[in-house]
């Protein structure tokens, strides 16, 4: 019984020195990740399950893997952080729903036009006033956090690490995903294109695009949740993910 009680404190001994070194870590991830969140998720929330991210990798590291403990930890913490917003439920299934409406609507017309459709259009099409719609694309926007790639991203990472590399199954769903996705973004109009890649591939937030394009933060949001409604509409993967997340 005297091993197993200096065992453990060995643990907690290993795991307070991990946090002690690492708490930086934890906390640029969080206020990195809540620039791109809603000013109703917390940051201390988030660096609380970050933390919890942080000790379980430091139970679960195997340098064995080939990836760093900073690089295994930084997946861990980041995913225990999107756990943590999964579970809060900021986004209602409402929203998810009224997207999914929009998606298909979207689609609808861009197939009978051959372009791509204009917010006062879809508003038409869905019998919603217009600032109603845009409140629905900023809704869409904030809920992408969630959205299928973030999770396809996270999980085939966190396998890559834990398994020595994705097995064949996920290299063909993520490469086929990509492909479909990035040929997607190719025919958006070109606002929401750069929209998108300053967010996603510079990683700004929405107050610094707004910066760089001359318009306000609420306006990117709703530039970047109608590329997000669009992206639905031509993805059916996208339905599925929401349909996941409403379940």
């Amino acid at each position: 019984m005297k091993g197993a009680a200096q065992y453990r404190e060995v643990q907690r001994s290993a795991a307070t020195d991990c946090v002690n070194q690492h708490s930086d870590l934890v906390r640029r991830i969080a206020h990195h990740l809540a620039a791109r969140l809603p000013a109703s998720v917390e940051v201390d929330d988030l660096i609380q399950a970050g933390m919890m991210g942080l000790i379980e990798a430091s139970r679960s590291y195997d340098a064995e893997q080939g990836a760093s403990f900073e690089t295994y930890a930084s997946i861990r913490i980041r995913g225990s952080m999107i756990d943590e917003i999964r579970r809060g439920d900021w986004v209602p299934r409402s929203v998810h729903r009224r997207a999914r409406d929009a998606a298909a609507t979207i689609r609808r017309l861009e197939q009978a036009s051959g372009r791509a459709a204009s917010a006062i259009e879809v508003a038409a099409a869905m019998d919603m006033p217009l600032p109603e719609y845009l409140r629905l694309m900023e809704d869409a926007a904030r809920g992408q956090v969630l959205s299928l790639e973030s999770r396809i991203e996270d999980q085939g990472e966190l396998d890559t690490i834990a398994q020595g590399g994705p097995n064949p199954q996920q290299v063909l769903e993520r490469g086929e995903f990509g492909r479909e996705l990035g040929k997607a973004i190719g025919l958006l109009p070109e606002r929401e294109q750069l929209v998108l890649s300053l967010y996603y591939e510079q990683e700004l937030n929405l107050k610094e695009i707004g910066a760089v394009l001359g318009v306000s933060e609420s306006r990117v949001c709703q530039i970047h949740g109608q590329a997000v409604l669009r992206l639905r509409g031509r993805l059916k993967t996208f339905e599925a993910a929401d349909a996941g997340l409403e379940a």
